[in-house]
């Protein structure tokens, strides 16, 4: 009888445990490459459409600008509210209809919450409630609400690469990989740089946390150069980023701006973000959750309209940005716009909408940081740049991905180093605010 410890066996055991990993690896690639063409194509597809209703609506008279935004709310809690339905309420029809059926207690227009809790386990995710919450999103970012395109390119891509994986037995072992690239893809392609892909859906499956498995990491790379592919192909540019132009003079300027730029855009979309999550669990009836919230939606629009522009007071926060570029506004006049861009994604929110926070997110970072730099003596372009990055960093706490859009800009190196800096300081910045207002809270909080 042979010992275990023979060279034989050894021998035996070795290529058998690399076949099934290169087997693995093989598996993966292929879902992903599936995944991400699919997830890609369809994501661009949605996100072409949104773009276009934002658009509109933003080129419209005043009246339009101040009612789009109600109307898509209201459209948006019809749908989820009316259409869609918990299986408590339907007892046996739900396994008749399950593409309206949400789980009793689920926050439904709570997309990257999808995204998040089936992370790692993507065959869980629910993909049949895809076309009712496409015309969620539809109503609410369609029609100019102040909600990003990322959470529903990386919500609508997962789904897409699920629902590919979920055609029978023999495509099952393509369903993770497919539902990840498909995510990644969708991110790559609105972004147009494909590690932000890639980082945005691992980030976001480290929330669960879903475990860093080289098949992980090879799927969210393949959708995200996929979804860069897609976008450098056609010619895309589905959202625009500010590039820095003008590096900083010296070491202590680009020291400087960091630590300015970093704490207050990291702190202002910290404090903005811990609102908007409490936002979205909060209970109370859609119907007066569109009441509070449509009313706080028209008043921030009134006042950006008379502070700033009709376009100022649209959609994600593009038009708060060209304002901020084509007018010479006081730094008091673009820190008011900065918060109430952030009070309308609030009250978005609370309203019931359905779409992203991490585009608005850029908008407040890049106006907070251009409030700065006048008296930084820096360009608009390096504030704007370097205080998005701290946006996304300090408010929606995904600092790798911020780190990638900064190195994917293309700006000067000294300006880079500057954004990079910048993300360091917001990341800080954005745990410190979190952890004053818990505490403060717990203060607040009665025995």
């Amino acid at each position: 009888m042979r010992s275990p410890s023979s060279p034989r066996l050894r021998g035996h055991a070795g290529p058998v445990g690399l076949g099934a990993r290169l087997s693995s690896l093989g598996i993966t690639a292929l879902g992903a490459a599936l995944g991400g063409l699919v997830g890609g194509s369809f994501v661009v597809g949605v996100t072409l459409v949104l773009k276009a209703g934002i658009d509109f609506a933003a080129r419209q008279h005043t009246a339009f600008v101040l009612a789009a935004p109600l109307v898509g709310l209201t459209l948006t809690a019809l749908v989820l509210n009316v259409l869609g339905r918990s299986a408590t309420e339907l007892g046996d029809d739900a396994r008749v209809h399950p593409w309206r059926i949400f789980p009793p207690g689920a926050v439904r227009a709570d997309i990257g919450g999808d995204v998040v809790d089936t992370a790692g386990e993507e065959e869980r995710f629910p993909w049949r409630l895809a076309p009712m919450r496409s015309l969620a999103i539809f109503s609410t970012v369609g029609w100019g609400c102040a909600m990003g395109t990322e959470a529903p390119a990386a919500y609508l891509g997962v789904a897409a690469g699920a629902c590919l994986g979920d055609r029978g037995r023999g495509w099952r072992r393509l369903l993770r990989p497919a539902a990840v690239a498909g995510g990644a893809a969708g991110v790559g392609a609105l972004m147009g740089i494909a590690l932000v892909g890639a980082a945005f859906i691992l980030e976001m499956g480290r929330r669960r946390p879903a475990p860093l498995s080289l098949e992980r990491v090879l799927a969210a790379l393949i959708g995200g150069f996929i979804g860069w592919g897609i976008d450098a192909v056609f010619g895309l540019s589905l959202i625009r980023l500010v590039v820095p132009q003008e590096p900083p003079l010296n070491l202590a300027q680009a020291a400087i701006t960091a630590l300015f730029i970093g704490a207050a855009a990291g702190g202002i979309s910290s404090a903005a973000g811990l609102a908007v999550n409490r936002a979205k669990k909060w209970k109370a009836s859609p119907w007066r959750r569109l009441a509070l919230g449509g009313a706080g939606t028209l008043a921030t629009a009134l006042l950006l309209v008379w502070i700033a522009s009709d376009s100022a007071a649209i959609g994600p926060g593009g038009g708060a940005i060209s304002w901020a570029e084509n007018h010479a506004a006081a730094p008091l006049a673009l820190l008011a716009v900065c918060v109430l861009r952030a009070v309308a994604t609030l009250a978005a929110v609370a309203a019931g909408g359905c779409g992203g926070v991490f585009v608005p997110f850029l908008a407040i970072g890049d106006l907070a940081g251009r409030v700065f730099a006048p008296t930084l003596r820096i360009g608009d372009d390096l504030a704007g740049a370097a205080g998005a990055a701290a946006g996304i960093a300090g408010g929606y706490r995904l600092p790798v991905t911020a780190i990638f859009m900064s190195l994917g800009l293309s700006g000067p190196a000294r300006a880079t180093l500057t954004c990079l800096a910048t993300v360091c300081v917001a990341s800080v910045a954005g745990a410190s605010v979190e952890k004053a207002l818990a505490k403060l809270a717990r203060r607040r909080r009665p025995d």
